[in-house]
């Protein structure tokens, strides 16, 4: 096994998947150490974590909050930055191993490209940096010999099942979803439910936006276009699978008909921990599948892609291209934060991202700089965008 320890830069430090991860450096300190740590706005969250794992620098992309954290800070020989162009840099440091990205939204696209120009190995998590941008980014990490591995648990499912395969050709590959809490629910129920229904989901805690993406399935649809880039395979080679138990998190039917999947209890410290110990798999006391007591067994269902419409919207997305997964993206992003600030219903943040696509300009080639323009216009035109909604 392979023992020297990994610094990693976490990017979204302070949100579910960086705290996640900072347990597991936690529980391994011999293997890993926070090498930098970056947050949006929690910078007193920020400070905590600094001063308990004593990293070389921190960043709080809020530029308002720096002088916060900085005194917070002041005592202890920790550098302070702050605003968008120091999340890009630090990345560059030379002292970084590894760069964990955790950033919520297209945020994490500059820079998890950038640390990947700068050859530094990236654990994503950040699935909108795939979604809106996936050619460029593997494009850049084949153009530097640099992995991107996969810390989604359904990804690093697919990754794992993948492992030893060689060249062996994929025939179809298994994204398992959970269904969300409005599982099995009609349009009529969907209407009017509330953000605090949608927050509620069965299996996994996660963050507000990634919750309600799986509450209307939009989750799957991005980890769809993410699995195109990954394994490099068409759309039309995933299936999509409902599975409420979360045991099976993904795998891969191979032209043999043989199917490999990976199975684990719903804790997405085992999916991070895969990916910044690769290829070591490393002890661990998370919890383990008890298969005698699973009390419904292992079970699996269509999606119900008419109800749930943000699903088809992402996999016409996918098929059709360019930048049209931006669109879908940046569009998604803003129907979520009406939903979640009670300004449009459920059924309503569909409506609001097939609008958008409709009227966002495609671009069949898009280079970084008109993926940036694209994201800046689509989500002008998603905020300016009216429906008259059964919340207001």
């Amino acid at each position: 096994m392979t023992l020297e320890k990994r610094k990693i830069a976490i990017l979204g430090s302070t949100g579910s998947i960086g705290t996640q991860t900072l347990d597991v450096i936690r529980r391994n300190p011999d293997r890993f150490s926070a090498e930098i740590l970056v947050a949006n706005k929690n910078w007193e969250l920020l400070a905590k974590q600094a001063i308990e794992f004593q990293p070389n620098a921190v960043v709080i992309a809020d530029k308002e909050k720096y002088p916060l954290l900085r005194d917070a800070l002041e005592k202890y020989p920790i550098k302070v930055f702050a605003g968008s162009e120091s999340v890009n840099s630090v990345v560059e440091f030379e002292t970084v191993d590894m760069v964990l990205a955790a950033m919520v939204g297209y945020s994490g696209l500059v820079p998890t490209v950038n640390a990947l120009r700068h050859k530094k190995p990236v654990a994503l998590a950040n699935k909108e940096t795939l979604v809106a941008a996936g050619k460029i980014v593997i494009s850049e990490a084949a153009k530097n010999g640099v992995p991107v591995l996969p810390v989604d648990s359904e990804h690093s499912a697919i990754f794992q099942s993948l492992a030893g395969e060689g060249g062996n050709a994929i025939e179809k590959i298994l994204l398992t979803a959970s269904g969300g809490p409005f599982r099995g629910k009609t349009r009529d129920y969907l209407k009017t439910v509330k953000k605090e229904q949608a927050l509620k989901h069965p299996n996994w805690n996660m963050g507000a936006k990634v919750t309600i993406d799986s509450a209307s399935l939009m989750n799957k649809g991005l980890e769809t276009i993410e699995a195109m880039h990954l394994f490099n395979v068409p759309v039309e080679k995933i299936e999509v699978l409902i599975h409420p138990q979360s045991i099976i998190h993904s795998g891969v039917e191979f032209e043999d008909g043989s199917v490999k999947m990976q199975l684990g209890m719903p804790d997405m410290r085992l999916p991070i921990q895969y990916a910044i110990g690769f290829p070591d798999r490393l002890k661990s006391d998370f919890p383990r599948v008890d298969f005698f007591s699973l009390p419904q067994g292992l079970t699996f269902e269509k999606p119900d892609l008419d109800t749930f419409r943000n699903l088809s919207l992402a996999m016409y997305a996918a098929k059709k291209g360019g930048n049209l997964p931006c669109i879908m993206n940046a569009a998604n992003e803003i129907a979520v934060k009406k939903f979640l600030e009670n300004q449009i219903g459920f059924l309503e943040m569909s409506d609001l991202i097939e609008s958008v696509m409709e009227k966002t300009d495609f671009i069949e080639n898009p280079t970084l700089e008109d993926i940036t323009k694209t994201h800046s216009l689509a989500t002008e035109i998603a905020l300016s965008h009216k429906i008259k909604s059964s919340c207001q």
